[in-house]
């Protein structure tokens, strides 16, 4: 094969970590060495090498590819050169989509060296050696899948060590107590076990300065890219706490099978129902006893399992139905007793205020007598309109729904949804064209097919919706049908839960706006400006109060 002179060359060398254990034969030392000799005898300048050492070939997502091909995007190279098409990847469909057109396609030459495969010349071989390549990946696949499901069958852990345990040194299948961390697991299971809640227990060992388990397997214990040790937060929270109360390993329980790959070239896993998790008792020393354990599970989330039976607690009938217009996180109930007035300190605010999350909400609060008295207000003066009122509200909502303003925006939003369904009818064909040619597989052509459709059909419902008639009609039944609901009631003396979810679909509560050159709003000066809107079943958002107090 006649190679022309002065040709740059990038060469790309992949090792998984399966492969790794089989041998020297396909190490990257024995890669080097080939593309070397390879370079040397076809006169090939070997410009750079890129290693991915541990790295599966499923998908393409792995760092030194990636950063070959911005390289290759400066015009630093016009060859790339593996051992052979297996380390450039076997996925069939990327595989041979970079192979025969993207490098062919940017004027990079392509060669595999022990598949004899060249991007210039015709490889009539090269779908069979695609398919092959994913082959092996299923085949190994499957193989992995069947040792794993051996060793958990047999009890021995072949997973990340959790919290408080290490891998022994001599079986890196046996769990062996973490001296730096396995007190601290002690430590919550018995404050719990003492009653202690799990964000009072998360809230003392940060004031103690422990270190949460993720940024101690960064700081550690594992290997973390950047960006992954960028997630881990410097704080212990409630969830994280509970998570180690309820896993049973600290029994000294093998528990494994929580989770699984989607398939074989996804990273993304799904969980598996519990009665499907595979349980292997007594496999290494525990780090709490069965009393301690059952202790701490029955304190957990007794605060919240059977609060509504004491009197003395709050019961807000705005769950799930307020919430916050800054962030729209929930509100929830809050406030003191003072003098032994409750009603007076009972507030709702914003639960994503918490100084122990990563970018709280500068938050929102309103006294919930407050709000009580204005929705009810607000509801009854709706109750108390004749038909006559009503008639003149849906001729002025329907009068708006007329107006240039809104026919203008209808008519603009009607072309996006139609241009993007004239896309949409383009892309497809030519899906079913690259799976024909072989640059897309099947499941990935079902899935992308499917998601297109479903946008069509949305569209298409929504384009029925905003047309002049079916606004028009819509508009008017909705209407009628909320106020078929104020005329089943003649005054609200009391708002209650029912009467609230009858009429409301949600309330936004925005932040409190002081009078200029005040800071802070006491109950000896309550002169400030608070948004609250109100959502309507069928109708929507009718009006935008503002509350002055």
């Amino acid at each position: 094969m006649r190679i022309e002179q002065k040709m740059l060359c990038f060469a790309y060398l992949r090792l998984s970590k399966e492969e790794a254990q089989k041998g020297e034969s396909s190490s990257i030392s024995n890669q080097r060495m080939i593309v070397e000799n390879y370079c040397k005898q076809n006169g090939i300048t070997l410009v750079r090498e890129f290693i991915d050492d541990g790295y599966s070939g499923g998908n393409f997502n792995r760092p030194g590819f990636q950063h070959m091909m911005r390289e290759l995007d400066k015009g630093l190279a016009n060859t790339v050169i593996t051992k052979d098409l297996s380390r450039l990847g076997r996925d069939m469909g990327e595989s041979s989509y970079y192979a025969e057109r993207f490098f062919p396609e940017n004027g990079i030459r392509y060669i595999a060296i022990a598949d004899n495969f060249d991007s210039e010349n015709e490889n009539i071989m090269a779908p069979f050696q695609f398919a092959m390549n994913e082959v092996y990946l299923r085949d190994g696949s499957r193989k992995v899948k069947d040792v794993l499901r051996t060793k958990r069958q047999e009890g021995l852990y072949c997973a990340c060590p959790p919290y408080g345990y290490k891998k022994a040194e001599r079986n890196k299948n046996q769990l062996v107590p973490d001296e730096m961390t396995a007190p601290i697991v002690k430590r919550i299971f018995v404050a719990a076990a003492n009653g202690d809640s799990s964000r009072k227990i998360a809230q003392d060992l940060n004031n103690d300065g422990i270190i949460p388990p993720l940024k101690y397997r960064v700081l550690y214990r594992d290997e973390f890219s950047e960006k992954g040790a960028a997630r881990a937060s410097d704080l212990w929270n409630y969830t994280t706490v509970k998570r180690i109360l309820k896993n049973r390993v600290y029994l000294g329980h093998t528990v494994l099978g929580k989770s699984k790959k989607a398939s074989v070239k996804s990273n993304k896993k799904i969980a598996i129902p519990q009665e499907n998790w595979v349980i292997t008792e007594n496999t290494h020393e525990a780090l709490v006893c069965e009393d301690t354990f059952n202790r701490a599970h029955e304190n957990m989330g007794k605060g919240t399992r059977n609060f509504q039976q004491y009197d003395h607690v709050r019961k807000s009938i705005f769950s799930g139905v307020a919430y916050c217009e800054l962030c729209g996180h929930a509100l929830c109930s809050c406030g003191t007793v003072y003098k032994g007035e409750r009603e007076k300190y009972w507030y709702l605010s914003c639960i994503n205020k918490r100084k122990d999350i990563n970018e709280p909400c500068t938050g929102t609060r309103i006294r919930y007598a407050d709000l009580i008295a204005l929705i009810r207000d607000d509801l009854n003066s709706l109750i108390s309109l004749s038909d006559k009122q009503i008639e003149r509200i849906v001729a002025k909502v329907m009068k708006e729904e007329n107006s240039e303003k809104a026919m203008l925006a209808r008519k603009q939003r009607t072309e996006k949804l139609q241009g993007r369904l004239a896309v949409i009818d383009k892309i497809i064909p030519k899906l079913y064209v690259d799976n024909a040619e072989g640059r897309l597989d099947d499941d990935r052509l079902s899935s992308m097919v499917d998601d297109l459709q479903r946008e069509s059909v949305q569209i298409r419902k929504e384009l029925a919706e905003l047309s002049d008639d079916a606004v028009q009609t819509s508009k008017s039944d909705n209407y009628k049908q909320f106020f078929e609901l104020t005329k089943k009631y003649t005054h609200i003396d009391v708002l209650d839960r029912e009467t609230l979810l009858t009429f409301i679909d949600r309330i936004e509560v925005g932040p409190k706006i002081l009078p200029e050159g005040k800071v802070k709003a006491s109950h000896r000066n309550s002169e400030f400006q608070q948004s609250i809107r109100i959502y309507y079943k069928f109708v929507g958002e009718m009006q935008e109060i503002a509350q002055k107090q």
